[in-house]
């Protein structure tokens, strides 16, 4: 197991790009995930995507339950959403490849996913609250979207 660095900067190509399906449920994409398991480790997030630490793929790991004994984290490999809320809830969000920048961001409150681990089985959960911003702000990395482009207002800390 490895930390991967962290690729910082709004500009950042890598950062910008609509990420290729996973297609291949292997040994490469298990090492991947061990290693991003361990750069979110030592980074402190709540969640980390494939393009954040340089690579093209439908991937990103996220923390379900946070601050909770029930504590997870969860890979989500070709993650799709199925149903969102129309109800939402403005909260602060930062993002470890913009570090020291902070915004308000609407999110639904409540989504339906679908994803693959990585064994190649696929799941489908609804998730509430924490648990759909984490996973919705990880999903637009993959999509080439930051928090950034979802800023509530022009505010940024």
């Amino acid at each position: 197991m490895t930390v991967l660095d962290i690729v910082k900067g709004k500009d950042n190509p890598i950062l910008r790009v609509m990420c290729k399906p996973v297609e291949d449920f292997d040994s490469e994409i298990k090492g991947i995930i061990s290693d991003m398991k361990q750069t979110l480790k030592k980074a402190k997030g709540l969640g980390i995507a494939a393009p954040q630490v340089g690579l093209d793929i439908r991937a990103f790991i996220f923390i379900m339950d946070y601050g909770t004994k029930n504590q997870v984290v969860r890979e989500a490999i070709n993650p799709e959403v199925i149903f969102a809320s129309e109800d939402q809830t403005i909260g602060e969000e930062g993002c470890l490849s913009l570090p020291g920048k902070f915004g308000n961001v609407y999110r639904p409150n409540e989504v339906i996913v679908s994803f693959y681990d990585v064994k190649g089985e696929k799941h489908q959960m609804r998730l509430l609250d924490l648990d759909a911003r984490v996973f919705l702000h990880e999903l637009d990395h993959i999509n080439g979207v930051l928090f950034l482009d979802r800023l509530a207002d022009s505010l940024i800390l």
